[in-house]
């Protein structure tokens, strides 16, 4: 759940961040694909972490 969440995050800031540079089409693409990686492993070591806290988010 929180590996999806980032990568959705991660697009709409990387849309952001590029938008804000005055980036073409291409840029703004390849600005989300990064951010949404990015976050989106952010994501899965939260997760990963969680778990092995055993705070995590399943029964």
């Amino acid at each position: 759940m929180l590996v999806i969440l980032g990568a959705l995050l991660g697009v709409f800031l990387g849309a952001r961040s590029a938008m804000r540079r005055n980036g073409n089409r291409f840029d703004i693409f390849q600005f989300c694909a990064v951010y949404a990686l990015a976050y989106g492993l952010a994501g899965l070591f939260l997760t990963l972490a969680a778990g092995w806290l055993g705070i995590g988010f399943s029964s």
